[in-house]
């Protein structure tokens, strides 16, 4: 499975060394159109090599979709956390109901009557 894995990697890197190669030209990110940059009096532009704005592009979408997923699934994190509250008070209420079951008892007649409802 190890191999495998890495055998995977290994090609996602081949893969994007070739995109690389392949679209180093330089290319120009305008944030604004130029009309509208010139009615603003400013235009920031910026020039990259075009493997580097695929990779950012792929870069941003996988964060918008990973904090699209964490926002999504915050009701089944918080739904978790409550079960998982009240499974510790409950047990919390079992520990005291044993003890107080076995309050008047011998010691040792409370432990195997404790190990006796476990089995």
């Amino acid at each position: 499975m190890k191999l495998i894995k890495l055998a995977f990697w290994a090609i996602i890197a081949i893969c994007l060394v070739i995109v690389g190669m392949a679209n180093r030209g330089m290319v120009t990110l305008r944030a604004m159109p130029e009309a509208l940059a010139e009615l603003v009096g400013m235009s920031p532009d910026i020039e990259l090599p075009l493997f580097m704005v695929i990779l950012i592009g792929v870069g941003v979408g996988l964060l918008v979709g990973f904090i699209w997923e964490w926002l999504r699934e915050y009701k089944f994190r918080s739904q978790a956390s409550r079960k998982q509250r009240e499974v510790v008070r409950l047990e919390r209420e079992v520990g005291r109901l044993k003890s107080e079951k076995n309050e008047g008892k011998d010691d040792v007649l409370a432990l195997l009557d404790d190990s006796g409802a476990r089995a």
